[in-house]
């Protein structure tokens, strides 16, 4: 089967298992994992801030990064089709009481303007807004991407109400390699960020939360208290030092092919429209009449996986497995689709 369902199901390369199968270990939970701390001091410094911690998953990162950030009934301002209030289970109400307020925006992006505008007043009948959460690329948005200055322009509505301001950023690699920016221009806007390793950077397992010491101090008692705590962890991060040094150019390959994706979707008579493609995410609007369900199944009879997004709507996603014999057996295959 071709494979494009998600960026997460990747598997090792070679030479991550290798990296993996010879790192050195302790215990982390200890804070003696040689290879989990070399980890999270190489990418606290490649963004400039002061600290890291490693965690099983990018929802455990979001996750926490909200409970350090506020108190119960405080109020997350974000999209309405952000991962932190879709695809986490209703986490931020479970585990940390919150209250979400969601907006609307271009592709799932939202602007300093509506983060101004939605703050509430000063008023026991309101939630106390406490944080911002931006998505970049924006999964929902078929990966779009913030502009940098917009965002400047919501850390200062940030600072002038006494906001927080975190960026769920799993796919923020594909950002930048896209954009040409340094995460560095990034740790000075952001209070927390989360990166995902086991997405377009092809590790098996893991995301880190970045932010000052004193966050990742809290943070640590929170990923304890979610069972997020590992031991020899080193193998795991190792994959993810790995995917810094030798996976994060490569990511505009996969945006070439989903934008060759995307082309062969534009001349099909059942595709009604596709979002623009400007990273590894390519998301087709079907016409009236077909359903995602029907397009998933004549791809399946093809040998090709892919996953409904909502009504009418199927995402492909372009990954480290997926090769060029891949695309072109997949732009011939969908022709006969009719």
């Amino acid at each position: 089967m071709i494979d494009l369902r998600s960026d997460t199901i990747t598997k090792p390369t070679p030479a991550m298992l290798e990296a993996m199968m010879s790192a050195e270990v302790g215990d982390d939970v200890f804070g003696d994992d040689p290879t989990v701390n070399a980890l999270q001091e190489k990418i606290s410094s490649l963004f400039g801030m002061e600290d890291a911690l490693y965690c099983p998953s990018g929802t455990m990162t979001n996750q926490i990064a909200m409970r350090i950030h506020t108190r119960p009934q405080d109020e997350v301002i974000c999209h309405k089709y952000s991962h932190v209030y879709l695809y986490e289970g209703g986490g931020m109400m479970y585990n940390s009481m919150l209250s979400p307020k969601l907006l609307e925006g271009d592709r799932g992006r939202i602007t300093a303007n509506q983060v101004e505008e939605s703050i509430n007043p000063d008023d026991i009948h309101f939630p106390n807004s406490r944080l911002v959460v931006l998505e970049n690329t924006m999964n929902k948005g078929g990966g779009a991407i913030y502009e940098i200055d917009e965002i400047k322009k919501i850390r200062k509505v940030c600072d002038e109400n006494n906001l927080k301001l975190h960026l769920d950023g799993a796919r923020f690699f594909n950002a930048i390699v896209k954009t040409g920016e340094s995460p560095n221009e990034y740790g000075k806007l952001f209070d927390t960020i989360s990166i995902c390793f086991s997405k377009g950077l092809g590790a098996p397992v893991g995301s880190v939360l970045l932010g000052s010491k004193e966050h990742i101090k809290g943070a640590r008692r929170v990923r304890k208290v979610f069972g997020g705590g590992m031991r020899q962890a080193g193998y795991l991060a190792a994959a993810c030092i790995h995917a810094l040094d030798h996976h994060v150019d490569r990511l505009g390959e996969d945006h070439l092919k989903a934008q060759k994706i995307g082309e062969a979707l534009e001349g099909l008579n059942f595709i009604a429209s596709v979002y623009p493609v400007d990273t590894n995410i390519v998301i087709g609007k079907l016409v009236d009449g077909k359903s995602e369900q029907w397009l998933l199944e004549e791809l399946k009879k093809l040998g090709i996986q892919a996953v409904g997004f909502g009504k009418g709507l199927v995402r492909f996603v372009t990954h480290l497995d997926f090769t060029d014999n891949h695309l072109n057996q997949l732009t011939e295959s969908i022709r006969k689709i009719s």
